[in-house]
């Protein structure tokens, strides 16, 4: 790229609501052409974590909970809120192993992206658990009704090819992220995500 976009100015910037999980901030800005945007919303999330976590038998774990936003109960990978100064990685292995009971000692991370970058503050670190195995029972909070789910690689991947799956749109990323790492390292495990 060789023109570069100016970046907005704030003339303005106050929170309507603010909790533990996120912030609803409006600003008033002005674009680099001068015009004025008021008010301008942002939702200001901590980042997340998510995890592609397959087993030793070359299958994917994943968690069924039900999400009030879409009201139903929706299948997806481990994912969680980053919690403070904790290393994105140590979050979701805390994370994974609260929600499954899996554990793994072979992680690798496939990148971060913004999560919805023209409203949202946050990133999503996206992570590869490989050789992943139930060490425990979950460890779910109150509130938390969460079953697991481990389905053969190459049977997740048809049924969301096929458009037999939702997902949510940042675990796509994360699956095109495994894509690229797995296109990169030609690891065995993952050659289903190759076929």
């Amino acid at each position: 790229m060789k023109d570069k976009v100016a970046p907005w100015k704030v003339l303005d910037s106050r929170y309507n609501y603010r909790d533990r999980w996120l912030a609803l901030r409006s600003d008033t800005v002005e674009l680099p052409n001068g015009r004025v945007l008021t008010p301008f919303h942002v939702i200001e999330q901590p980042d997340w974590v998510t995890a592609v976590a397959i087993t030793r038998e070359g299958k994917i774990v994943l968690v069924e909970e039900y999400r009030h936003g879409a009201r139903q109960a929706v299948i997806e990978l481990p994912s969680g809120i980053q919690e403070g100064s904790a290393d994105p990685v140590d979050q979701m292995k805390r994370e994974l192993r609260e929600e499954t009971g899996f554990a793994s000692e072979e992680w690798y991370p496939l990148g971060a992206f913004f999560a919805n970058a023209p409203r949202l503050s946050n990133r999503v670190h996206c992570f590869l658990a490989l050789d992943a195995r139930k060490v425990a029972e979950p460890a779910l909070e109150d509130g938390e009704v969460i079953v697991t789910h481990e389905v053969p690689l190459p049977q997740f991947l048809e049924e969301l090819r096929a458009g037999r799956r939702t997902f949510h749109g940042f675990q796509g990323g994360a699956l095109w992220l495994l894509d690229a790492y797995a296109r990169k390292t030609r690891d065995e495990r993952l050659a289903a995500v190759l076929a």
